[in-house]
């Protein structure tokens, strides 16, 4: 296996590790309910260094698969763009493992049940993290929507289109901890897909 197959690779894996994690934790940490709490608030309870270890990891497999873009997608539109908002992505995850959101909806045990104002500078760092992380991710599928739909590659440019879509759909006060969960096994697929589709032959 030579670098640039270990660079998809780690892309490939990022997502799978992350839910992997996630799940295993909701399995053994008690009080949490991905009804109410978003799989960051992991990173707050009693086996929070996992939740964090976790984010790393992942932003690292990200900027792996950015770097193996970089080196072998040399034409085509996005060639540039498309290994930057990868990488952004990768540094995003990165940063919301480093700066943890904060305690609420009573997760851990004695955090306060509503939010807390003002927000502390490492929620604030977190958020804009995650959503700078999950922006850059979409103007990816979009880049990808576009170099597939000028190969008349219908599926991957559909399956990438709808990525984008789910990416960008605004977040339901509501139903926000579920519909983040939701958007991170699609945005995450996607990333797997996307290095297991160019880790063999890029276009």
């Amino acid at each position: 296996m030579d670098s640039y197959d270990r660079m998809f690779l780690a892309g490939a894996l990022a997502g799978p590790v992350f839910f992997a994690s996630a799940v295993c934790q909701m399995a053994v940490v008690e009080d949490f309910d991905i009804t109410r709490h978003a799989l960051s608030q992991l990173a707050n309870g009693p086996l929070g260094w996992i939740q964090v270890v976790t984010f790393v990891v992942t932003g690292l497999g990200g900027l792996a698969l950015a770097a193996g873009l970089r080196r072998t997608v040399t034409e085509g539109v996005g060639r540039r763009a498309l290994p930057i908002a990868i990488a952004v992505f990768g540094a995003g995850m990165i940063l919301a493992g480093v700066f943890p959101t904060d305690p609420v909806n009573g997760f851990p045990a004695g955090a306060p049940e509503e939010p807390v104002a003002p927000v502390s500078w490492h929620g604030i760092v977190h958020g804009t993290a995650n959503v700078l992380a999950f922006a850059a991710l979409a103007v990816a599928a979009i880049v990808v929507t576009v170099r597939c739909a000028r190969r008349r590659a219908v599926l991957p440019a559909t399956l990438s289109g709808v990525t984008a879509l789910v990416l960008l759909l605004p977040m339901s006060p509501e139903h926000m901890s579920v519909q983040l969960a939701l958007t991170g096994v699609v945005a995450f697929g996607w990333v797997t897909g996307l290095a297991l589709a160019l880790r063999p032959r890029v276009a």
